[in-house]
């Protein structure tokens, strides 16, 4: 058993599938090269203590059977609980301390990320330790991240996070989860420092989409979103909003931009312009019929391509936050583009998920 240690996980960025979970439709995520790390040790007494120096913060509190909620979204004693409920122990105090690369609020899963990060923290430095895997530090993450505080919200990002390189995920019927090494270039995340706006744009996108099915399946009881063709979309034309109309369209060409992208990913063939261009095309459908894009964003996308960015595409639930863009060739010039823009540019690759930063006897089994 270690006497410290040193955990980290990734952020993400949706590939393909973007708001699309929560209609039971498959997502390609990826994991990047910015993350977030915990460092700690055990402490004498039996406080949970976590610094949190990049953004000024320290929190404390007791270890009990069942640590009480005094926040919204009150993760660090929620992934303990969580685990206690697993059968873990943890009858020692705790200190660590929180550093990360991942921007705030900006749809690249930096909440996941750190509850990623702690359960495998966590699991590693029980009175028991257990290896887990990290799907299933992952599917820990979920439980404590969504499924404790009642929130809305797929699995993605806790899989994508804790898995890393690129994940295709399907929740429904059952997880059905397929990893994937593929050679990729690099790719620059821009942040264009507008808070994304989660709730809102799921007002209009969730929700507006759930009531065009309900008025589809009236007609036509056996509709699915997995299988119906695209072409058909029309039939539905008159019985639905202009906006539930376009939001239809939109999911079935998202769809269908995804499972191209998915025989890549499974031949490992990647056509890097054809790559791009899907990336685009989804994005055209985030912009125009979902309206999950915003004017800078929108900004940022198009000097990314004017610079020499195979494709480009806003990243997460959109309304603000970041934006990503596909530059295998001469990312710095993507990147300054993106910057004049109003952006911050990141240059990232794909990368792995959570792990062990430090030696010690616990190893952290592979996927």
């Amino acid at each position: 058993m270690p006497s410290a240690l040193t955990t980290s996980a990734s952020g993400r960025i949706c590939l393909f599938g973007e708001h699309q979970d929560y209609l039971g439709l498959p997502v390609i995520a990826a994991a990047i090269s910015r993350r977030i790390s915990i460092t700690g040790a055990y402490r004498s007494d039996n406080q949970v203590v976590i610094n949190l120096p990049d953004i000024g913060q320290r929190e404390s509190f007791e270890l009990l059977p069942v640590i009480p909620y005094t926040s919204l979204r009150d993760y660090f004693k929620s992934a303990i609980n969580v685990l206690i409920r697993e059968g873990f122990q943890f009858t020692r105090g705790i200190e660590v301390t929180v550093h990360g690369n991942i921007p705030i609020n900006s749809g690249t899963s930096s909440s996941s990320a750190l509850l990623v990060a702690w359960i495998n923290w966590l699991t590693s430095m029980a009175d028991v330790p257990v290896a887990k895997t990290r799907a299933e530090i992952g599917e820990l993450a979920y439980r404590a991240e969504v499924l404790e505080f009642g929130e809305p919200g797929g699995m993605m990002d806790h899989y994508s996070t804790s898995v890393g390189e690129v994940i295709y995920l399907e929740s429904q019927p059952t997880i059905r989860l397929e990893v994937f090494e593929p050679r990729l270039g690099t790719f620059v995340l821009g942040d264009s420092r507008q808070p994304k706006d989660t709730l809102g744009v799921l007002k209009h996108v969730k929700f507006g989409m759930l009531a065009a099915i309900d008025k589809i399946k009236k007609t036509n009881p056996s509709f699915s979103l997995h299988t119906f063709p695209s072409e058909n979309a029309v039939d539905f034309k008159d019985i639905l909003s202009s906006s539930e109309y376009a939001l239809l369209n939109g999911n079935l060409s998202d769809r269908d931009v995804l499972k191209e992208a998915l025989k890549m990913f499974r031949e490992d063939e990647i056509d890097h312009h054809r790559f791009g261009e899907l990336l685009t095309i989804h994005q055209e459908s985030l912009r125009d019929a979902k309206k999950v894009s915003t004017d800078k964003i929108d900004g940022m996308i198009d000097a990314a391509l004017n610079a020499g960015a195979y494709g480009a595409k806003i990243n997460g639930s959109g309304g603000g936050g970041c934006m990503f863009a596909y530059a295998p060739e001469n990312p710095e010039a993507v990147a300054q583009a993106i910057e004049k823009a109003g952006g911050l540019a990141y240059l990232i690759k794909i990368d792995e998920g959570t792990k062990h930063e430090t030696i010690e006897k616990i190893s952290l089994k592979s996927f």
